[in-house]
């Protein structure tokens, strides 16, 4: 065994807990396949309310979501962090790299991609003392200043710098598709996933947001085992259509145009089972219940 390989397979030892079934099972369990398995998270800045953060964690756990996801680097203590999450239970699956939109791996500016590249090595390693699995990562932003060539090539030069951070914390980098101009379909995704063949770098995939320019069971079937975890949010086609743009994203969840049978049975087919993150506007207990509500009626569609 090369070095390489002992480093990934160390890798994949520290993060085998984290697996998501989609990852061990094979895309031909369609018919026999489990139902979908989900633990249920939400964002952190979904949370609205002046308490601490050891009481955020108890309300969230009381009302029972699994876990939440914070953004790193952030500023909260870390202690105060892993107490709230060793007294309450709730687990952190995941971070969200929180610089990822203003400073992307595609910028033209060096400075600018080295500050993106710094905070996914700190967020990295937070995930790592929080007990979670991935770090959610914007990979590029297309527009008039960055060509999409230019942001494939930049992008993928910076997250391959990033493997070794990768293979030592054994923390995965779950790609996200958003409204970013970049990797616009499924099959594009997915060798964009495959150009680092690499166990622990693959797709958080975004059933909302999806729903702009395609169909979120299209995306599932391609990606397959590519794919990490979910972020959950709805849209409306006729809404964007009357009303405007960023419109389509004002409905409640089971209230738009996704097709949540069909999500959760293409999920059945790849042998999915892990995380559904909510990342819908948020609010109080009473809000936060309501979602939790939301996500329980969908997983059972």
């Amino acid at each position: 065994m090369n070095r390489r390989d002992f480093l990934i397979s160390n890798a994949m030892a520290a993060a085998a807990v984290g697996l998501s079934a989609s990852e061990v099972f094979s895309a031909g369990n369609s018919s026999q396949a489990a139902a979908p398995m989900v633990k249920k998270s939400l964002k952190w800045g979904m949370v609205k309310g002046d308490m601490s953060v050891l009481d955020k964690f108890k309300m969230l756990k009381d009302i029972g979501f699994d876990g939440v996801e914070l953004d790193s680097p952030n500023d909260l203590p870390m202690k105060e962090i892993l107490n709230a999450r060793d007294k309450t239970g709730l687990e952190l699956p995941g971070t969200v790299n929180s610089a990822h939109w203003k400073s992307p791996l595609s910028d033209r500016d060096p400075a600018k991609r080295k500050v993106c590249f710094d905070a996914m090595v700190q967020a990295l390693r937070d995930t790592k003392k929080y007990g979670g699995t991935t770090v959610l990562l914007v990979p590029g932003v297309v527009n008039a200043e960055t060509s999409y060539q230019e942001a494939w090539d930049r992008s993928i030069t910076e997250v391959k710098k990033l493997i070794p951070v990768v293979e030592e914390t054994g923390i995965k980098i779950a790609f996200e598709n958003v409204w970013n101009n970049f990797l616009l379909s499924p099959i594009e995704a997915a060798r964009y996933v495959d150009e680092f063949n690499h166990p622990l770098i693959g797709w958080y995939f975004d059933v909302g947001n999806i729903l702009r320019y395609g169909w979120p069971v299209h995306w599932i079937e391609v990606l397959g085992k590519r794919i990490f975890k979910l972020d959950i949010k709805e849209f409306s086609l006729k809404k964007m259509n009357e009303e405007g743009l960023w419109k389509g994203f004002g409905v409640e969840l089971m209230e738009g145009d996704c097709n949540w049978p069909a999500v959760n049975d293409a999920l059945r087919k790849i042998g999915y089972s892990g995380w559904a993150s909510a990342e819908v506007p948020g609010g109080d207990r009473a809000r936060l219940t309501v979602i939790k509500e939301r996500m329980d009626g969908i997983f059972k569609a």
